[in-house]
């Protein structure tokens, strides 16, 4: 068994109009099971890495300053954790335990929603915005190109939003701003966000690899 293009948790035409399924069309079905072909060769070529998770393929990636294997694998994980935190509009919003930090850290969601907005925006060039749990409360940040908080310790990701402009061209051209509003204002996944409260977030996109795992070559 190889690492996997994970199914998508929802219908492909079930986000409209806020990202369209020719939109997923392109970005899951060729850029995301790119990124899933090249780890796959990338990884066949590191006997040490035979049998390790996707999770360890990134770290000892980093480690190793392997950048192909880690922009490869770092982006399987991303668009997979991605797609998790996206849901069809049907009026979600924070509550419960997350909305609770939300106020704690921003005052409100819709000053938590207009941060990470800005960031997602301001963010130069290719990468993503995330948000995340750091010691018990909220950040936004963003990381560029394929970086992922899998190779940062002490980053628990909760949300993240992709501002490659392939994750928007289709449905917004160059607007990067309406696409960023239109996602966090209607198709966020909270459910998904609130679960990523445990600390466990890096897990939820994980994959296991068959295989004999040597733990002492890829810790």
């Amino acid at each position: 068994m190889t690492f996997q293009l994970p199914p998508l948790p929802f219908a492909k035409d079930s986000l409209d109009p806020h990202m369209s399924a020719e939109t997923l069309e392109y970005h899951y079905g060729k850029h995301h099971k790119a990124y899933v072909d090249k780890t796959n060769e990338l990884v066949a070529e590191e006997p040490e890495l035979s049998g390790a998770s996707l999770n360890q393929v990134i770290r000892a990636a980093k480690k190793a300053d392997n950048k192909k294997l880690l922009n490869n694998s770092a982006q399987l994980w991303n668009h997979s954790f991605f797609w998790q935190c996206l849901a069809p509009a049907e009026g979600q919003r924070p509550e419960g335990k997350l909305l609770k930090l939300i106020e704690d850290g921003f005052g409100s969601a819709e000053t938590m929603i207009e941060k990470f907005t800005a960031e997602a925006v301001g963010h130069f060039g290719s990468g993503w915005a995330w948000l995340v749990l750091d010691r018990g409360s909220l950040k936004i940040t963003s990381l560029h190109d394929a970086d992922t908080p899998i190779a940062h310790d002490g980053m628990a990701p909760l949300f993240t939003l992709d501002v490659w402009e392939h994750a928007y061209y289709i449905d917004y051209r160059n607007a990067r701003p309406k696409f960023a509003g239109a996602v966090l204002e209607n198709i966020v996944n909270w459910d998904f966000v609130a679960s990523n409260l445990d600390g466990k977030g890096a897990d939820t996109a994980n994959q296991e690899n068959a295989g004999v795992r040597q733990p002492e070559t890829i810790a």
